[in-house]
């Protein structure tokens, strides 16, 4: 199921590249042409933005015809054929970088995110995205996380209280903050999770001394200290490691025994999957 917007979004992308007409094609094509290309992959990895894909050639033009030979998810290597598109010539080469510049974009962020799932293979710890994502296209690079293997964290600001340490710094400490978000959440009547990150043993005894939240966010904590703190914690509450984790060290620290980590670089620099359209 396509995410929400993602219409919208499509339209504004056709709208950002073609203008009012892509004149090159417009002018060499000719309008009754008919025509196929391949979506040619051309770095290994994880593919992703196929059930987008399709969507984007419907939206421009309900008469082309894709042929699905790779799904979303499929481990792919240089050389494979994810599908075919068939149908009027123009159409297909004014779909062409819409549809690429997205599936490349999703098919980057999924190969990472599945190398971060490995990585920590048999731990039992999740990982998680963050709101570091391209501005408008948050619901697609979480959609490609999801393909990949890993787990969304909060959408946005608006369906979770993630009081950060600039929250309970301003707010007058941990305990204040926790109260505070309590009462709002009672009184505005809203069932949200209440998350405290924590920058060191002594606030994670705040929290735990405080109780009232579901889970402690424990932020470049070392793979010793978190060590220490999810033994602390022992249960009591979901914890999440999260700040500098990379994709060498994340095993470290999903051996601790921590529940989640947290990892802006699934979505916030992760390099595109080489992919093309290339005529049949």
């Amino acid at each position: 199921m396509l995410p929400e917007g993602t219409e919208a979004l499509i339209d504004r992308a056709f709208s950002e590249d073609v203008g009012d007409g892509d004149h090159t094609t417009l002018s060499t094509i000719p309008a009754d042409a008919k025509g196929a290309a391949r979506l040619l992959v051309k770095t290994d990895g994880i593919l992703a933005g196929v059930e987008l894909a399709e969507a984007i050639a419907h939206h421009f033009d309900p008469a082309l015809t894709i042929r699905t030979y790779l799904h979303d998810g499929a481990s792919v290597k240089n050389g494979d054929i994810a599908f075919t598109i068939m149908g009027n010539t123009r159409s297909i080469l004014m779909v062409e970088r819409v549809l690429l510049n997205f599936m490349q974009r999703m098919s980057g962020i999924a190969t990472m995110t599945h190398r971060f799932v490995e990585a920590v293979e048999g731990t039992g710890c999740k990982v998680l995205d963050t709101r570091k994502t391209t501005p408008g296209l948050r619901a697609i690079e979480k959609w490609a996380v999801r393909i990949g293997g890993g787990h969304n964290h909060r959408h946005g600001l608006h369906d979770m209280v993630m009081i950060k340490d600039n929250h309970h710094d301003f707010a007058g400490g941990i305990p204040k903050a926790i109260a505070a978000a309590r009462t709002y959440l009672k009184e505005q009547g809203k069932d949200l999770a209440i998350v405290v990150e924590t920058r060191d043993l002594a606030e994670v005894q705040l929290v735990l001394d405080t109780g009232g939240v579901q889970r402690i966010m424990l932020d470049n904590f070392t793979p010793e200290l978190l060590r220490q703190a999810v033994k602390l914690i022992d249960h009591r509450f979901e914890t999440e490691a999260s700040g500098g984790i990379s994709l060498a060290t994340v095993r470290k620290f999903a051996e601790t025994g921590v529940d989640f980590v947290s990892v802006g670089a699934l979505t916030h620099s992760v390099p595109s999957l080489d992919l093309s359209l290339k005529a049949l």
